[in-house]
């Protein structure tokens, strides 16, 4: 059978090798092993630095051109390569026994309209952003979910999103992700305050991600008198800003810069840190906010997405607005300081809970769809 993956993530050819982002490959990897067929369609150049992953299988792809709308030149280029585009997608999908469309993005868009003439083969989209009706996105991601949603355009789909929504056609599923196999768990005894507090900051760098604000809640924390350190992994635009931060107050002992790092090094970090500080503007499946609770570090997050799901509406951690300054955010951690019973009781909810989304249900689930 041929399975056909559509993405606008780059897949890269490296001394014969295929590459891509790092958590889309360990994820995809687990479609892969029910094909012996695989043909992906994305881009095949990128330009800036990227965490990746080798496919192990073996793997045909067609490449296509990446669409940009940031000038006006790149804008009329990704109007010049839309037939092309338009003409692979629709190729590959004639070929194809099952599509897989991963949304959202300019690709994706594309492939949304393209499945519309392929009514009868079995199709799947893991969209992988927020699914929150509610929330603002742009316009492309809007229509992407209105065409995956009609379940006259998109038929024979099933859409994986993340989180419960209310009032969802049949064809959309909630779905989650997952980063450990159940052989992984470890008893993590219960983390106490009474030497230094470790906070955590697990992600991309950038100004959507808000590192700086963990940044400054640390710095507070420290000016207070506390004894805390921040270990930020993750590399992205805003380093040089965090960096400049760091050396001007003097806090190269207590807030240190990891960069990229394998995911081991992570699991590691999680184990010895007491709180999460993710105020991110904008997700999916927050996979850092699900792995910090399997490892017992309590996520201090912004509500976005089905993060109010994922910690229980606040049971199984903290949900802040992403418009919080560092002032209350060093609040709520004092808070918990001071009570730690109620840490203790929130850390605990968040680790069972997190313990029932291993890698085996994971691949259970994925197995669910393909039959």
């Amino acid at each position: 059978m041929r399975f056909l993956i559509i993405s606008d993530a780059p897949t890269l050819k490296k001394e014969n090798k295929l590459f891509a982002y790092a958590p889309y490959v360990n994820e995809m990897k687990l479609w892969l092993k029910y094909f012996n067929d695989v043909v992906i369609v994305s881009p095949t150049k990128y330009k800036k630095a990227l965490l990746v992953d080798e496919f192990n299988s073996e793997l045909k792809v067609f490449s296509i051109p990446s669409i940009s709308l940031t000038s006006f030149f790149a804008t009329l280029k990704s109007i010049l390569v839309l037939p092309l585009i338009f003409f692979k997608l629709f190729i590959n999908m004639f070929k194809a026994d099952h599509i897989h469309i991963r949304n959202p993005g300019s690709i994706a868009l594309i492939a949304c309209v393209v499945q519309i003439f392929f009514p009868f083969t079995p199709k799947t989209s893991k969209y992988a952003g927020n699914w929150d009706p509610k929330s603002k996105q742009p316009l492309s991601y809007r229509i992407q979910k209105w065409i995956l949603s009609n379940t006259f355009l998109t038929r024979n789909c099933k859409v994986l999103v993340y989180g419960e929504w209310e009032n969802q056609s049949k064809n959309i599923i909630p779905f989650f992700t997952a980063s450990y196999y159940k052989n992984e768990i470890e008893e993590i005894t219960n983390k106490d305050f009474k030497e230094k507090i470790n906070l955590i900051f697990v992600g991309a760098l950038s100004t959507g991600k808000q590192p700086l604000l963990s940044v400054k809640t640390a710095h507070r924390l420290i000016n207070e008198g506390y004894k805390v350190c921040l270990n930020i992994y993750g590399d992205g635009v805003m380093r040089s800003e965090v960096e400049k931060y760091i050396t001007t107050h003097q806090l190269k002992n207590e807030i240190i810069l990891h960069g990229n790092v394998n995911k081991d090094v992570v699991k590691r970090a999680f184990q010895n840190s007491h709180f999460l500080i993710f105020i991110s503007k904008s997700e999916g499946w927050p996979k850092v906010v699900a792995e910090a609770m399997f490892w017992k570090c309590l996520p201090i997050s912004s509500n976005v997405s089905c993060v109010s799901y994922m910690l229980g509406k606040g049971k199984r951690g903290t949900i802040v607005d992403s418009q919080i300054n560092d002032k209350k955010l060093s609040l709520i951690i004092t808070d918990y300081l001071y009570n730690e019973e109620l840490y203790i009781k929130k850390v605990n909810a968040a680790q069972k809970w997190s313990h029932k989304f291993t890698l085996e249900k994971f691949e259970s689930e994925i197995k669910k769809l393909l039959v």
